[in-house]
């Protein structure tokens, strides 16, 4: 049986799913595009979230970009400007609620940005600037808790308010504008470990 792969870049304000039962409208991935029956997200990104998200028709290679061999890279823009402590902080380790207990993250790699890439585009405005100067930090993770990069951007002091998958494994949101949808015929997705 052959199977459908796609790259698409999440806006804000969808949901990673296609059928959502409860009353109120939500905004969900087939309104934009025509996925073929059986397609799922793999893994996903919150509402309030946008960036690269993977859609498949194969279970397999859905639990292979979930694994802990691939790497997801976020860029999340901060409430005032991170410091190298909490950058180093967010790389060692930071203790977070998971589903009512607390949990330590793995180490990670993180790093200041200092100037965005063109792809990552104006977004959604957060704030006016007199609220307060904002940060943009990039954090790599080979796991995914519920919420994980805020999770771990306030535990340092510096919530996140806005929050882009860049990249999982080698493949990137470059060349993808906001709700543009890709059909791939695979994912190249060396393990990292």
């Amino acid at each position: 049986m052959a199977h459908y792969h796609f790259l698409i870049h999440k806006p804000h304000g969808y949901l990673s799913q296609f059928i959502y039962e409860k009353k109120r409208h939500k905004k969900l991935l087939g309104e934009l595009y025509a996925f073929p029956e059986g397609t799922m997200a793999i893994g996903r990104l919150d509402e309030d979230s946008e960036g690269l998200l993977f859609l498949t028709t194969d279970g397999m290679m859905s639990e292979r970009v979930r694994s802990k061999t691939v790497a997801k890279e976020y860029y999340a823009q901060v409430d005032g400007i991170i410091t190298s402590e909490a950058v180093e902080a967010i790389q060692n380790g930071v203790e977070i609620g998971v589903k009512g207990t607390r949990y330590t993250t793995k180490k990670c790699e993180a790093r200041r940005i200092t100037e965005l890439p063109d792809f990552i585009g104006e977004g959604r405005r957060i704030r006016d600037e007199r609220h307060g100067p904002t940060s943009w930090v990039s954090i790599t993770l080979t796991e995914g808790k519920f919420r994980q990069v805020r999770k771990m951007t306030a535990a340092v002091g510096f919530p996140t308010l806005r929050l882009v998958r860049v990249r999982i494994g080698t493949i990137t949101l470059q060349n993808l504008e906001s709700g543009a949808v890709r059909e791939v015929d695979h994912f190249e997705l060396p393990e990292t470990l």
